[in-house]
């Protein structure tokens, strides 16, 4: 009896929590945090995005399969979504297509959010719906094939909101709309290996600070982070410093996984602690 009144109460603490933010204030929570939007949405100076062109277009990547930089997202009519319908949006989150049925690159991470919540669905767009209308277009994508995407396994329908008051299964949501197995999962022709390699990194990601790797995730006490304590996992997530008090570098966005909330960061590191160790 005491147990379930204590999952019972920390429910109840959720949910009211929840409906106490309006949708503009959770989807500028998810946006500015844990979905770092704009680590790839908005131009970098370096550091920090322009100052006044927020969300306008940033990133470029030129790969073998295509050539894309990351888009315009702020309401302006002409270069960025504001004539998109909700409807339009959401359908590019969640499957990767573009209301004119093009398929994107896979460099946005639309596999990792079909399991977004309708909720956060809605509030992201609401959100968006806010933010200044910056004019600025960026150069059209070209496609040398066709775009092919994966979903991460576990995120192919949205999760029940009940599903949130369940520490594990909220970190585990909260994981996947941040993508972080994206980077911290190794490919191999293409495809990245989440059955075996889960968390294993390896990826190399070059840019001003050099070429930074991506670390290992899983459980494993030497290889990963099996011998981390909490504070020193969230520490990394939060403040880009390692367990050896070294400073690890980006493109991981540690200043916007700074803003997530304590129980927000409690729920992830919940849920890495159950994965597979591995080396």
């Amino acid at each position: 009896m005491i147990r379930w009144g204590t999952c019972l109460a920390a429910m109840l603490v959720l949910a009211s929590a929840a409906n106490a933010q309006t949708a503009v204030e959770r989807g500028s929570y998810l946006v500015n945090t844990v979905l770092t939007c704009g680590n790839c949405h908005s131009p970098k100076g370096p550091p920090a995005a322009i100052a006044g062109k927020d969300f306008s277009g940033g990133l470029s990547w030129d790969e073998p399969p295509f050539k894309v930089t990351a888009t315009n997202i702020t309401p302006d009519k002409e270069t960025g979504i504001g004539s998109w319908s909700d409807a339009g949006i959401k359908k590019l989150i969640r499957t990767g297509v573009r209301p004119d049925e093009v398929q994107i690159a896979a460099i946005m991470p639309t596999g990792f959010y079909e399991i977004m919540t309708d909720r956060d669905l809605n509030a992201v767009v609401a959100y968006l719906r806010t933010l200044k209308p910056v004019k600025n277009k960026v150069p059209d994508p070209v496609y040398k094939m066709a775009a092919s995407r994966q979903v991460f396994p576990g995120a192919e329908k949205p999760m029940p909101q009940a599903a949130m008051g369940d520490k594990v299964k909220r970190g585990f949501y909260l994981a996947t709309i941040a993508h972080c197995m994206e980077c911290h999962t190794p490919m191999e022709k293409g495809v990245r290996d989440f059955k075996t390699k889960l968390g294993t990194g390896g990826f190399d990601f070059p840019g001003p600070w050099g070429v930074s790797t991506s670390r290992t995730l899983t459980s494993h006490k030497t290889t990963g982070i099996g011998g981390w304590t909490d504070a020193e996992i969230k520490r990394a997530i939060t403040q880009g410093v390692s367990k050896d008090g070294g400073k690890l570098k980006p493109p991981m966005g540690y200043e916007y996984y700074a803003k997530m909330t304590a129980a927000d960061l409690d729920a992830v590191v919940a849920w890495l602690r159950t994965v597979p160790a591995k080396e």
